[in-house]
C-alpha cells in the first residue's frame, strides 16, 4: 500500500511543523506564510482548532479540507507533496463565523494524482492577520489516474445507545483500528451522530458492568436546537482516536435517521422527550448541523443540501453515495401495489441519476454506499389498522410491493444493460453480515445476482440479526451478532468493513473486521466483466 507511513514519521511531522510555526506564545509565521512575523500573543488571544481537521470526498485531483475554529477567523490551508514542506502552496479559505458554528471547508483542486498530500491548516485571526492558531497537521493520498491497488474501509453508527467516549475503554478505539489499516478513504454509511441518544455519565451494561462516558451539556439530552445538533458533532470530535483518524483518512459521508431522530420522515411523531414537536423544523436544524460538520463537497447552488453523489477513484472504482432519507414518503405498511407518494424511497430523480451513473461508469467496480440494507426487515411499530410499519424498503415475503418497486426497477435496469460488478455496502443494523441476492431463490428474479455487505456498529450498541425478506432472494452467507440486544462496546461486537481491490487481476476482497482488528469473514469477488463466474464462498 502506498500510504504505509509510520506512526513515528507522522509524529515527527506534527512536532517539527508545530515547532517551525509557533511557540506557545505564537512567535513566527510558518514557512510559506506571507507577511510579517506573528504578533507575540498568549494562547487565549489566538484562535484554536481544538476539533482537528477532516478530509473528504477525495478524488485524483481534489479533496475537501474541513476545520473548526473557536472564534471568528479565516481558514488558511498549506499543502505540499513533501512532508518537509519544501514548496508549500498556501490557500486562503473562507471565514469561520458563528453562522456556521465556526466551521469552514476548502476544496483543494488541481492536485496531482496518486500522490501523498501533506497539510497544515490554520485559523487566522480577524483583528490581525498576524495572529494565527497552531497548525493542524494531516496527510492523504489522492486517487489514482492509472490502475492501482485500492484499499478503503466502511461502517456506520457512532456514539449510539448512550455509548460515547469512555476514557477507561480507550475512547472510540475502532477508529484507531481502522487507521492502522492505512486505508485510502473511509465511507461512513450514516448515523454519524445519535441526535436522539443522550450521553449520561454511567450506563449499566451486560453482566452488570459499568460503561463510563465523557459528558457534555449538549449531549445530555435529545438534540432539538441547532446548537444541540452541533454539540453532537463536537462531542465525537473530542475523541483522540477520531481526530487522529480524521487527519489521515479521507471520508465519504452519507446520513441515515439518527442525524435527526430515530426512523424519521416528514410524518414522524416525536416522543415526550421533545419539547419541539415541529418535525420539519427539527429536520431543518439537524440538516444544517450535518452540512456544517460533514467533510462533504457541496453539490451545487441548485441543490446545495444534496447528499447523493458519485465519487470516482481511478479506473477501478466509482462510489455512488445514495440518500434513503431526504426524499422518502412516510413509514407505512409498505405493501402498495402501484407507486405513489407513500412508496417513494429514493425518488424518481435520484433513481434516474443512479441508473445513468451506473450505465456511464467505466470503472471496474461500482460500489453503492447505502444507508440501509436491502432485504433486512426494519420495523417501525404499527399503523392505525394494527398493520406493521416498515422503516426500510423490505416489507415481508412476497413479490415487490411498496418501496420495493424502486429496487425492482433498479435491479432490472442493471441486468438489462449488462452492468457488471455492482456491490452494495451498508450499515444501520448494528451487526455485520454478508448477503448474496440470488435470483434463483427470489420472488422477483429478473436481475443478476449481487452481493451486499453490512458492517457496524463503530461505537454504539450491538443488535441483530434481523429477519430477511425473500423478495429479492437474499442468502445469509455470514452474520455475526451479539447474544442479546444492545450489547455495549465492551461486549466486542463492533465491526467495520474493508475492501481491497487488486490492480493486477482487478479482484475485490471484502473483509469484515472486529474492534481488535481480527478478520471474522472474507470474500473475494472476481471481475465479472471479464467473464468470470458469479460467486463462491470462502468465509471464515
Amino acid at each position: 500500500m502506498q500510504k504505509g507511513k509510520t506512526l513515528q514519521r507522522r509524529d515527527f511531522l506534527r512536532a517539527t511543523s508545530a515547532l517551525a510555526s509557533t511557540t506557545a506564545a505564537g512567535l513566527v509565521l510558518p514557512r510559506g506564510m506571507m507577511g510579517a512575523p506573528a504578533i507575540i500573543a498568549a494562547d487565549s488571544a489566538r484562535p484554536q482548532l481544538a476539533h482537528g481537521i477532516q478530509i473528504g470526498d477525495v478524488g485524483p485531483h481534489n479533496a475537501i479540507i474541513w476545520s473548526r475554529s473557536d472564534r471568528p477567523s479565516r481558514m488558511i490551508v498549506e499543502w505540499d507533496t513533501s512532508e518537509a514542506f519544501k514548496n508549500p502552496r498556501k490557500l486562503r479559505g473562507p471565514y469561520a463565523l458563528a453562522t456556521s458554528d465556526y466551521t469552514a471547508r476548502l476544496d483543494l483542486v488541481d492536485l496531482p494524482p496518486s500522490e501523498e498530500i501533506f497539510l497544515r491548516v490554520y485559523a487566522q485571526g480577524l483583528d490581525s492577520d498576524r495572529i494565527i492558531s497552531a497548525p493542524e497537521i494531516g496527510s492523504f493520498m489522492t486517487g489514482p489516474w492509472a490502475k492501482s491497488d485500492v484499499r478503503f474501509v466502511w461502517g456506520g453508527d457512532t456514539a449510539g445507545q448512550g455509548y460515547g467516549i469512555n476514557p477507561d475503554f480507550g475512547g472510540m478505539r475502532i477508529y484507531e483500528t481502522m487507521r492502522q489499516r492505512r486505508p485510502h478513504f473511509f465511507i461512513h454509511n450514516g448515523d454519524t451522530i445519535y441526535a436522539d441518544g443522550p450521553i449520561q455519565a454511567e450506563v449499566t451494561v451486560e453482566d452488570g458492568k459499568i460503561w463510563r462516558n465523557l459528558v457534555t451539556e449538549e449531549k445530555s439530552k435529545v438534540a432539538e436546537s441547532i446548537d444541540e445538533f452541533r454539540g453532537a458533532y463536537r462531542y465525537n470530535l473530542l475523541d483522540e482516536n477520531v481526530k487522529r483518524f480524521n487527519a489521515e483518512v479521507p471520508q465519504i459521508w452519507q446520513w441515515d435517521d439518527h442525524e435527526i431522530t430515530n426512523n424519521w420522515s416528514d410524518s414522524k411523531v416525536l416522543d415526550d422527550r421533545y419539547t419541539l414537536k415541529d418535525v420539519p423544523q427539527l429536520i431543518a436544524n439537524g440538516t444544517k448541523a450535518f452540512l456544517e460538520y460533514a467533510p462533504m463537497r457541496p453539490y451545487s447552488a441548485e441543490e446545495s443540501e444534496r447528499v447523493y453523489r458519485q465519487i470516482p477513484y481511478g479506473p477501478l472504482l466509482d462510489t455512488f453515495v445514495i440518500d434513503m432519507r431526504s426524499y422518502r414518503g412516510p413509514n407505512t405498511h409498505n405493501r402498495q401495489e402501484l407507486p405513489n407518494d407513500e412508496t417513494t424511497f429514493l425518488d424518481r430523480e435520484q433513481l434516474h441519476w443512479l441508473k445513468a451513473g451506473l450505465l456511464q461508469s467505466q470503472a471496474t467496480w461500482k460500489v453503492i454506499a447505502s444507508d440501509m440494507p436491502i432485504g433486512l426487515l426494519v420495523r417501525d411499530g404499527t399503523d392505525e389498522e394494527g398493520r406493521p410499519r416498515f422503516e426500510n424498503m423490505a416489507n415481508g415475503d412476497g413479490p415487490p410491493l411498496g418501496r420495493e418497486l424502486e429496487m425492482q426497477s433498479l435491479l432490472k435496469f442493471i441486468k438489462h444493460n449488462n452492468i457488471k460488478n455492482v456491490v452494495w455496502l451498508t450499515a444501520d443494523v448494528h451487526y455485520c453480515a454478508a448477503h448474496y441476492y440470488d435470483p434463483n431463490k427470489a420472488q422477483f428474479s429478473d436481475f443478476d445476482g449481487f452481493w451486499e455487505f453490512v458492517a457496524g456498529p463503530l461505537n454504539a450498541g450491538s443488535f441483530g440479526p434481523n429477519d430477511m425478506d425473500n423478495t429479492f432472494g437474499p442468502q445469509v452467507v455470514f452474520e455475526k451478532a451479539p447474544p442479546a440486544a444492545n450489547y455495549s462496546p465492551l461486549g466486542g461486537f463492533q465491526f467495520f468493513g474493508q475492501v481491497d481491490i487488486d490492480a493486477k487481476d482487478q479482484s475485490m476482497k471484502v473483509s469484515l473486521v472486529d474492534l481488535d482488528g481480527q478478520t471474522v469473514f472474507e470474500k473475494v469477488l472476481e471481475d465479472q466483466s471479464k467473464g468470470s463466474c458469479g460467486w463462491k464462498r470462502n468465509g471464515r
